[in-house]
């Protein structure tokens, strides 16, 4: 048993606190730009544009984000609670919500620059899952999105919820979610596959609504949500949407 009893915030500069959730979004775009130009992209035009891409990324993930949380994980709340929505220090943001947010802003800089999206969605999608695994990181030292009650020898007693020794879904998260994902997507690469646009993000889109939808059942749902439909949690019936939209574009790009 580990006895999790972390600091949520990582330093203090000044009056200012930094915090780890903070951190690993910085630490995760930063990283992905720089695997991006340095190992991924062999266009020379998108090398010279990517650049600028990343300022729309960035705005995608904050307002997909947080309008993602708020939709569909708390909308009651801050319908009551409008001036809140705009507290991002107060936490709440939704991955699928940040996910359409990305889609959205890489749509529009693609129209603008005349290039197919999928282009640069498969490239963010081999390094999202570094985005995803340092986040999962950064949960599990703020002893949120924590699993249920366990008997394993390496369950987490989380000091600040209980003293219940849990599952500690957030690693379980970054190993799958991150760290394997990662493998895979970058095998596909190195056997050619950003040379069809599409396929490398339907794929990340597939594993990562599998291995969240699973994961799910050994994580805590959201206290104020509970289960939904069919028992599933909002993250299950949201992971569900989005597998069915990954094999949906996955035979779409194979057929082409």
């Amino acid at each position: 048993m580990f006895t999790n009893n972390f600091d949520p915030v990582a330093f203090s500069v000044i009056s200012l606190d930094i915090r780890w959730y903070s951190l690993a979004y910085i630490l995760g775009i930063l990283i992905g730009w720089v695997y991006c130009k340095k190992y991924l992209i062999k266009d020379e035009f998108i090398l010279k544009i990517f650049d600028d891409l990343l300022t729309y990324l960035i705005i995608g993930i904050i307002l997909g984000g947080r309008v993602g949380y708020v939709i569909f994980y708390n909308l009651s709340y801050y319908l009551n609670n409008i001036s809140e929505i705009f507290m991002l220090w107060k936490g709440g943001m939704s991955f699928h919500g940040g996910l359409i947010g990305v889609f959205i802003a890489t749509l529009i800089f693609s129209k603008k620059n005349n290039i197919n999206p999928f282009k640069f969605l498969d490239l963010i999608s081999c390094v999202a899952p570094i985005g995803i695994f340092l986040g999962r990181i950064a949960n599990f030292l703020n002893s949120e999105l924590y699993g249920k009650e366990t008997d394993l020898f390496f369950g987490v007693l989380f000091i600040k919820i209980d003293n219940i020794v849990r599952h500690p879904t957030q690693i379980y998260e970054a190993i799958l979610e991150g760290l394997v994902i990662f493998i895979i997507l970058n095998y596909l690469v190195k056997k050619n596959f950003l040379d069809k646009p599409g396929i490398i993000s339907s794929y990340f889109l597939i594993l990562y609504s599998i291995f969240r939808f699973l994961l799910e059942f050994l994580r805590e749902p959201d206290f104020h949500l509970g289960y939904l439909f069919l028992q599933m949690t909002m993250g299950q019936i949201l992971s569900v949407f989005l597998f069915i939209f990954g094999v949906f574009l996955l035979k779409q790009k194979n057929e082409k």
